[in-house]
């Protein structure tokens, strides 16, 4: 498949922004755990992901990670080309969290393409209020919500997204996605055991009372 089929706006771009996309677009694989993005010094290019799944971060001085959002197939991350957006910030790190494929359009193309096309810079506009939202909702389960409910969605959403209900991530991975220590994620996870919503086995978790579950989100 090509990048027309996975670039949302195609059909709307001219003919010569096209072929300025599909010249420049160069296809790439990653496997699973590759940091793709280490922070505003690392402008790679814009991501289109063709099929896998990508992680974008950040992380405290002390070492502390959280989630601000996840990529799937047909996503596009503009963060990855954060260097052309001067109003950013803080440091994004994007990695991948399966095997992955993915183009990548460089920097100096899609700044060209955003300056001159308003089809370009109206989708790109939708993609920073849409990751805005992400990360206001974020901070908002972060600043009012017991970690009880955020785990519980937590676990319900990665089940989602893997179609399972067996889980095949660590405490240490759920810690990162959710900004706090390993320690606290156990903890919390042992007494969802002890009532019945899970059940904890070696590097893995199975959900065994979605419902009962699903009560705790608030």
């Amino acid at each position: 498949m090509s990048l027309s089929e996975y670039f949302p706006v195609w059909g709307k771009l001219s003919e010569s922004e096209r072929q300025t996309l599909e010249h420049s677009a160069t296809l790439r694989t990653t496997p699973k755990g590759t940091v793709l993005h280490n922070g505003s010094a690392d402008c790679v290019g814009l991501f289109v992901i063709r099929s896998g799944q990508l992680r974008a971060y950040i992380l405290s001085e002390e070492g502390k990670q959280i989630t601000i959002y996840r990529l799937f197939e047909r996503d596009i991350c503009l963060f990855s080309a954060s260097c052309m957006i001067s109003s950013i910030q803080f440091e994004i790190i994007i990695e991948a969290e399966k095997d992955s494929e993915l183009w990548v359009i460089p920097v100096e193309v899609y700044q060209k393409l955003l300056s001159d096309s308003v089809v370009i810079s109206n989708y790109t506009n939708q993609i920073m209020a849409t990751r805005f939202s992400e990360v206001m909702w974020l901070m908002d389960q972060v600043m009012f919500k017991s970690f009880d409910s955020r785990l519980a969605e937590f676990l319900i959403d990665e089940s989602g997204i893997e179609g399972s209900v067996t889980l095949k991530i660590t405490h240490e991975r759920i810690a990162n996605h959710m900004g706090t220590a390993r320690e606290v994620v156990t903890r919390m996870l042992k007494y969802f055991q002890s009532e019945g919503m899970v059940a904890l086995t070696r590097g893995g978790i199975e959900i065994t009372n979605r419902k009962k579950l699903m009560g705790l989100v608030k």
